[in-house]
């Protein structure tokens, strides 16, 4: 349960202010029909991430060894970094479809969610645990604890706590994280030879 809780809690904390949060965002002001804008959510979160924490169990599996949990690890202390770095609104992610507004919450979300840091960090955290599963589901459900308020509220929940705290406080936990796979790599008995 370790993966799932992790998961949860890295994805939650890094989707807040990140571009897909404020897809949704977009996405209510322009339909006003939250329910099929969560469902889309939902949906793409779970096509993308699942393909996420698979593509990083395949590469545990192909990788392994204390080289590539050294990359796991500083792919954790990128993610740190790139954390502190606002994103902005995409002006074309609004854009309306034929197919209704849950079709195209799920096309442009599972679009934008491409790339994204949360993507990254599911792959990694797929990398880490090996268990595509709990990754899957515990980032599903971080994405959705963090989206769901911003369908629900609106903009005004991006202004109760100021973004810039929160990227500060991804940054810190993608960054314990990655120390904490480094120490365990280079730290274990035997390592060196």
């Amino acid at each position: 349960m370790e993966a799932f809780f992790i998961s949860a809690g890295v994805v939650a904390i890094a989707e807040i202010g990140d571009k897909t949060q404020l897809l949704a965002i977009l996405l209510v002001a322009r339909f006003r029909r939250p329910v099929p804008i969560i469902l889309g959510i939902f949906a793409a979160t779970i096509l993308n991430h699942t393909a996420a924490a698979a593509l990083g169990v395949l590469l545990a599996q192909w990788l392994t060894g204390a080289l590539f949990q050294a990359v796991v690890g500083a792919g954790f202390i990128a993610m740190a970094l790139w954390a502190l770095v606002p994103d902005k609104d995409d002006p074309a992610a609004g854009a309306r479809t034929a197919g209704g507004v849950f079709l195209t919450t799920l096309v442009a979300f599972f679009l934008v969610e491409i790339g994204d840091k949360t993507q990254i960090a599911t792959t990694l955290l797929g990398a880490r645990f090996h268990n595509i599963l709990l990754v899957a589901a515990g980032t599903t459900l971080g994405m959705m604890a963090a989206n769901i308020p911003a369908v629900l509220l609106g903009e005004a929940a991006v202004r109760i706590v100021p973004l810039r705290y929160v990227r500060i406080a991804a940054a810190v936990i993608f960054g314990v994280i990655g120390v904490w796979v480094l120490a365990a790599t280079f730290l274990k008995p035997g390592f060196g030879g």
